[in-house]
């Protein structure tokens, strides 16, 4: 079944869909990760894309079992790849990737240049784009996940906690990698899951520290977790954020944050400790930064990104406030960033 890739631009792209047969639309990305397809078609920072796979070869080692994934569900709008690969050898999948996307109705297409697209992307900007396919009448309705706030579409419910040691985190999520409280967990820390708009301390919470997660959009849409922060914050309660969580943490303290040309989306990464020189690789999923130049109230720049030397991260020079743009959970790695969990457990 043909289907066509087009852009905000006009430009359009011819594949073949592997996906479900359905239309759909949102703002196209790339991510430069060589494995790892998995995870980012179920983190939630995806979530209002059409994401774009650089590496050339999707689909090889299938679809593991449901506890592998980052959130409950595929979150992409769409997926583009080059060459996919539709007999899946490895000796945890249960399922080709394709068939993975048709029983959640996402759109996908293959045989598209991912080189070229994504040289286009670097070069005029992620842009709005759908996916259609040529035997169906339906047109996909221009979605943009930046034109509201979406964390309502990808938050928790309710409350809820895992694990049972002493040290007592809330995770507010806007949106988190599954990995997180995974990661938290093995650390020996219980972990109560709360919703974006959520103030732990407004509902009486007893807790020792606060997390802020990663999630999509456009930071500054999510007012309420803003203003919970700034009454973390107030209060001195040890608060660390993970790359929405930094942006959100950075607006909360007075600076500014702006939209990236194209992103920073892959497990390649480098960023370099501004105090120690150590220098590290990561895993990163953002759309959004924040503007180190407009940090005051004793903040200062953490981590700063090696390609382009755009902020990375940010921390308080005195009080239990700290945040990476990059994300310590990382699956599938790299790990060098894990370390960051255990500074911000020592910190209570």
């Amino acid at each position: 079944m043909v289907g066509n890739l087009i852009l905000a631009d006009g430009t359009t792209l011819e594949g073949e869909s592997f996906g479900a047969p359905i239309s759909s639309s949102g703002e196209v990305v790339f991510n430069t990760g060589m494995a790892g397809y998995v995870e980012s078609l179920t983190d939630p920072s995806y979530f209002g894309q059409i994401l774009v796979l650089t590496y050339p070869i999707i689909g090889s080692y299938g679809v593991p079992k449901k506890e592998d994934f980052e959130s409950g569900k595929i979150q992409v709008k769409g997926l583009i790849v080059q060459n996919y690969i539709d007999q899946p050898s490895h000796y945890q999948s249960i399922k080709s990737l394709g068939d993975w996307l048709k029983e959640e109705g996402i759109p996908a297409l293959s045989g598209i240049d991912t080189r070229a697209l994504t040289t286009k992307l670097r070069v005029k900007g992620a842009m709005l784009g759908g996916i259609e396919l040529r035997v169906s009448s339906e047109k996909s309705v221009p979605y943009d996940p930046n034109s509201e706030n979406v964390l309502p579409h990808v938050s928790v419910k309710e409350v809820k906690t895992f694990g049972d040691g002493k040290k007592h985190i809330v995770l507010i999520h806007c949106g988190a990698k599954e990995n997180i409280v995974r990661s938290l967990v093995k650390r020996g820390v219980r972990v109560s899951v709360v919703p974006w708009d959520f103030n732990p301390l407004k509902e009486g919470l007893d807790f020792d520290g606060v997390l802020v997660s990663n999630g999509p959009g456009d930071p500054k849409r999510a007012q309420e977790s803003i203003e919970t922060i700034k009454a973390l914050l107030a209060q001195g309660v040890p608060t660390f954020g993970i790359c929405l969580g930094s942006q959100l943490l950075a607006l909360a303290s007075g600076a500014d944050t702006y939209k990236l040309k194209f992103g920073h989306r892959g497990q390649n990464q480098p960023v370099i400790d501004l105090k120690t020189k150590q220098a590290i690789i990561t895993s990163q999923n953002h759309g959004f930064a924040v503007d180190g130049k407009t940090l005051s109230n004793g903040w200062e720049e953490w981590f700063q990104n090696l390609n382009d030397g755009t902020n990375e991260g940010i921390r308080h020079k005195t009080k239990p406030f700290l945040a990476a743009q990059f994300h310590p959970e990382a699956t599938p790695g790299p790990t060098d960033a894990g370390k960051l969990f255990d500074e911000f457990l020592s910190l209570i």
